[in-house]
């Protein structure tokens, strides 16, 4: 990872520096989370262990990283440690905003699947995932990812619990679930992942997601706060316009497939691994609302539409909802659809680098605390990340102005 930074950027040595003093800081942080020295001391250790080199993050490699004799250390603080994992969820939030906030972020809603053996971890069952692209035994968890230009990082999760789970109060027991804790679905646990970035201030002005949170209380959420939004949903969505002319009135995918060849636009929705990632875009404002009629809190109107994404290659569709200030241009849409690829690089590096999918505890307690600790070693990355690219653009501007002033003193030398 110091690699991937230093190149043509900060140099090793100052890398190494915005390392050492990042992960101090964020040891500084969690102290106070943990009654006992000892359990912080082993918090600050896994910590360490998440972010060094170690390919897997096992409970014994942990250990051995660490000096320790054996993985109960480990064990214990995911485990048999009294401490709150949602305080940690709040410390990493508020480092993420810190260093990475900016007025125009976007928060990311998606799912990652951890793959199980056996029926004893809490949440896990036959479901489908994504990460392994199909039904499978697995636990699924529900992230919040932030994004801006300066980086991105997750600020918030939560572990879905099927019904067969919370239906059956032995087994929640078993896993050591909170009584409080009951069925939520997955938008449910979005929407409130969303409320708890609200009330502590996160700064974003849009909500991207996939269509298992198109529609129902994630829209709900968002129009109350007045927070803009582009959110996936099924071809066979059914969407209606009025004071539209034509009015609109179908399917999503039927109304893409009559739309004329000139109402389709082609932008790039950001930039990856292979260049700008460019797709046709077509864009259907289908009413207006001003914000009092639905007490938001932003005044002014507001836009319900239809957002369409075609693949240039074989004529693949996606279709959004959008929900945004009247106004709005479809390339700022495109921009926020287009930061979702954001969160599966955090999922990727979260398990390639950090063991996210490597958590060995079965209860409610031990899944929220590694999955928060590895968040924390994600945020100082994302952090670290971002100073050294800061520097590295400091370097480049000094350079480029000692160019500017020495250049035509240098020529006028040498023709001399």
């Amino acid at each position: 990872m110091i690699q991937d930074m230093t190149s043509g950027g900060a140099s090793v040595e100052e890398t190494l520096y915005l390392w050492a003093s990042g992960l101090g800081s964020a040891k500084e942080r969690i102290v106070p989370l943990f009654t006992q020295k000892r359990v912080a001391a082993s918090a600050c250790a896994f910590l360490d262990v998440l972010i060094g080199n170690e390919p897997r993050k096992t409970g014994w490699m942990r250990a051995e990283a660490a000096g320790d004799p054996g993985p109960w250390r480990q064990q214990a603080l995911l485990g048999r440690g009294h401490w709150d994992a949602d305080a940690l969820r709040d410390v990493v939030r508020e480092h993420v905003v810190e260093h990475l906030g900016t007025e125009d972020g976007v928060l990311v809603i998606d799912e990652t699947g951890f793959l199980k053996k056996g029926q004893a971890s809490c949440g896990v069952g036959r479901q489908y995932t994504g990460s392994a692209g199909k039904i499978t035994n697995c636990q699924i968890g529900v992230f919040a990812t932030y994004v801006s230009a300066r980086g991105h990082a997750f600020v918030d999760r939560a572990l879905y619990l099927p019904k067969d789970w919370t239906s059956n109060r032995e087994r929640l027991k078993q896993t050591h679930v909170p009584d409080d804790v009951v069925f939520a679905t997955k938008p449910a646990l979005a929407s409130m992942m969303i409320e708890r970035s609200i009330e502590a201030g996160v700064p974003f002005r849009c909500v991207a997601a996939d269509s298992v949170y198109g529609v129902g209380d994630v829209e709900r959420t968002l129009r109350r706060a007045g927070i803009g939004y582009v959110l996936g949903v099924r071809g066979n969505h059914w969407f209606g316009s009025w004071a539209t002319s034509p009015l609109i009135a179908g399917e999503a995918k039927d109304i893409a497939a009559n739309l004329p060849e000139q109402a389709w636009c082609r932008l790039s929705a950001g930039s990856g691994t292979k260049g700008k990632r460019l797709y046709d875009w077509a864009y259907l404002p289908l009413a207006g609302l001003d914000a009092e009629e639905f007490d938001c809190p932003i005044a002014g109107p507001w836009t319900r539409g239809l957002l369409i994404r075609r693949n240039i290659a074989d004529g693949d569709l996606a279709c959004f909802t959008t929900w945004c200030p009247k106004g709005t241009t479809l390339q700022e849409l495109v921009n926020v659809e287009g930061t979702r690829w954001r969160i599966e690089e955090c999922f990727e590096t979260a398990k390639n680098e950090f063991g996210l999918d490597h958590n060995e505890t079965r209860s409610w307690h031990g899944w929220h605390r590694h999955v928060s600790l590895v968040m924390l070693a994600y945020a100082v990355m994302a952090s670290v990340r971002y100073q050294a690219n800061s520097l590295k653009s400091k370097k480049t501007l000094h350079r480029t102005r000692q160019s500017l002033s020495a250049g035509p003193y240098r020529k006028s030398g040498v023709s001399s």
